[in-house]
């Protein structure tokens, strides 16, 4: 019997409760690496939203622990295959897992009684309802990913998933007859775009299915470690049909109690793009043959990957992520995972690209803005947070507008499983703050008695902004929100996403500067900054220094202790420094500093690929004069031809464009 449309979804998700959230559950022939811990992120961040939402979550990760390959570890390692999974299933629970603050409500082993309980349960229902047969398989079998082939899915002779070589078996079998549920599969996706994310995972298994399902065979009688063929010892289940089964046992299927309609279906599966066949069509067909709804969404996400290679254990190339959290600290390492990598796209891994973001997201954005916020009040508000007073200027407006912006657009992106996304709109309020300092300047209205009120409503702004900040961070990352809070005197952890909201400090409250969050990174000795694209970055393209701010002089200081080398009028004079104005500004896709504009100069538009994203949003540049250096040698810059540079003043993580005092005709020398 095969489910309707309206027991798949509809009638059961009426009645359910919980949210329910599901990573892949890693086989532990080895330890696990940077490219599992990608995944395990990703599904904390999301629990850990949907819990500040007000979801009641179960969130579930664990070990596939049965199979061929871990009985020959085992052997290798001269131990028995439940002493070898035990200690790596030990090792990812503590000290990975927690280390990385995985805020898991179950991890559950395939070696659980009660799963193996179930999964004897499910075979036997199937074979009750005729979708299981006992026959003999003779095929081709691929040992590394556990997974029989027809010849006909054969690439060169290899695994069509891992192309490497097969063998060939011949055995008795019991078989899952998927492929009377073919047409029923296609017609599932069709008419649930949602159920394959991204896309284009989609259409590739939609390309698949219109290849043909052969039958599938989930018993093997050449193997002892495995769970047994109810009535039929013999046979152990395959180890791909028992894994699958791992989100009916922790849901509570087959249970006496009301747990699993308040949990089934899942909301989420969160599963590597290697794998979304499993979970897309057998997982589903499972599901469809035992009248269950199928989940609302299976996320097939992309890999990491070094050079052009994916990071894998039998590759040779992991990278460890204890090693990595010990170096540079978790928020760290959770930041640049979920923030690098455009959820559901591959993405490059290099250490130049960590620390890079370590630099000048988390240390000069972010910390740059609480340190100088914290500085300025402890030295215009004898270290309280001014009351909230009623705007009078339109600038001090932007930030509490911005702020509501935000607080929407990060809960739509999370809702979207656009987790970079999120990450992305909290940085707008960060940098727009950062600006806002630069535009203020209370350093300035300090000075002036009568500005008093202006002044406590920027204090205030900023106070708030990071008080914000702290709540929407929440779910990404673990240590730093409660630092920020404990520095703006804030003692209660967030609870509630509707903290998020404007206008909750009451004024009063006294704050406590900390040290800084993430203190600037030094590059390593030999080494020159991170390059975009294989060209050296532009100095308006480069990191400002992390700022250092005392408690009694947080504004900037009008001019630089360095000694420079002097230069004669001639050399001065081979910089062509002319008049330009911006007529277009558009962002660079996946570089989130860099703006390309198009500059008039007065004879013709040239492109100019500018680093000042963090302090300017693409739309106020446009129809602004600036000056340009016209004779730089064009660069390419993510794989854009930069014709020249605009001249810009930094310190103190302020940056400011240098622009003409009046309107000037485009073309003007400047000298």
């Amino acid at each position: 019997m095969v489910a309707n449309d309206d027991q798949w979804g509809s009638k059961t998700q009426k009645s359910k409760k919980t949210w329910y959230l599901t990573t892949p559950i890693y086989y532990p022939s080895a330890n696990l690496h940077i490219g599992h811990a990608y995944t395990t992120v990703a599904a904390d961040a999301l629990a850990r939203f949907h819990r500040l939402y007000g979801d009641d979550v179960l969130f579930v990760t664990g070990t596939d622990e049965h199979g061929q390959k871990i009985a020959q570890k085992a052997a290798e390692a001269n131990k028995e295959p439940k002493e070898f999974v035990d200690g790596i299933a030990g090792f990812i629970q503590d000290p990975l897992w927690k280390t990385l603050g995985i805020s898991y409500d179950r991890f559950i082993r395939t070696t659980d009684s009660d799963h193996i309980e179930i999964v004897q349960h499910v075979f036997k229902q199937l074979m009750d309802r005729g979708d299981i047969y006992k026959g003999t398989y003779e095929g081709w079998y691929c040992l590394p990913d556990e997974t029989f082939w027809t010849e006909s899915k054969l690439v060169d002779g290899k695994c069509p998933d891992c192309g490497r070589p097969v063998e060939r078996v011949r055995q008795e079998s019991y078989f899952f007859a998927m492929g009377r549920y073919q047409q029923r599969m296609k017609e599932y996706i069709l008419t649930h775009p949602d159920f394959i994310q991204p896309p284009s995972r989609r259409n590739e298994m939609l390309s698949f299915l219109d290849l043909g399902l052969e039958d599938l065979s989930i018993s093997r009688t050449s193997l002892s470690w495995g769970i047994r063929v109810p009535g039929d010892p013999q046979h152990v289940i395959y180890v791909w049909f028992d894994a699958l089964i791992n989100y009916l046992t922790a849901a509570g299927y087959a249970l006496a109690n009301k747990k699993f309609e308040e949990v089934w279906p899942p909301n989420v599966q969160l599963v590597g793009k290697e794998i979304v066949r499993f979970h897309t069509i057998i997982w589903p067909i499972i599901l469809m043959a035992l009248d269950l709804p199928l989940p609302e969404r299976v996320f097939g996400h992309g890999w990491l990957l070094i050079g052009d290679t994916k990071i894998s254990k039998s590759r040779g190339n992991a990278v460890d992520p204890l090693e990595l959290v010990e170096k540079y600290g978790v928020d760290a390492i959770r930041y640049y995972l979920l923030r690098e990598v455009p959820f559901g796209a591959d993405g490059n891994y290099t250490e130049e690209s960590l620390r890079l973001r370590i630099n000048v997201d988390l240390a000069n954005d972010l910390g740059n803005l609480l340190s100088r916020t914290t500085a300025m009040i402890n030295r215009f508000a004898n270290g309280r947070i001014p009351p909230l007073t009623s705007p009078s200027r339109d600038i001090d407006r932007m930030l509490p507008n911005l702020a509501q912006e935000v607080y929407q657009g990060v809960e739509k992106a999370m809702h979207q499983l656009l987790i970079s996304d999120a990450i992305q709109q909290i940085y707008r309020l960060i940098r727009a703050a950062n600006k806002y300092i630069e535009d203020r300047s209370p350093w300035k209205l300090a000075k002036d008695a009568a500005l008093r009120t202006e002044l406590d409503t920027v204090l205030y702004n900023l106070a708030e902004t990071l008080r914000i900040v702290s709540v929407l961070l929440s779910p990404f990352l673990i240590e730093t929100p409660e630092k920020i809070r404990k520095q703006l005197g804030l003692t209660e952890p967030v609870r509630s996403y509707r903290e998020a909201i404007f206008g909750q400090f009451q004024g009063g409250e006294k704050i406590e500067r900390g040290e800084a969050l993430f203190p600037r990174l030094e590059n390593p000795k030999g080494t020159e900054n991170p390059k975009s694209d294989g060209e050296r970055l532009s100095p308006e393209q480069s990191a400002p220094a992390t700022p250092k701010i005392s408690q009694e002089a947080p504004e900037s200081k009008s001019g630089s202790e360095e000694t420079t080398q002097e230069i004669g009028i001639e050399e001065f004079q081979k910089i062509d420094l002319r008049v330009g104005t911006i007529r277009h500004a558009d962002v660079v896709p996946s570089a989130d500093r860099l703006l390309k504009l198009t500059v008039f100069d007065g004879h013709r538009e040239r492109t100019i690929v500018s680093g000042i994203r963090a302090h300017y949003e693409a739309h106020e540049l446009v129809g602004q004069q600036v000056i340009l250096v016209a004779n730089l040698k064009p660069v390419k810059l993510r794989g854009i031809m930069s014709e020249g540079m605009l001249l810009a003043g930094s310190q103190d993580g302020i940056l400011s464009l240098i622009t003409p005092s009046a309107t000037l005709p485009e073309g003007a020398r400047v000298k």
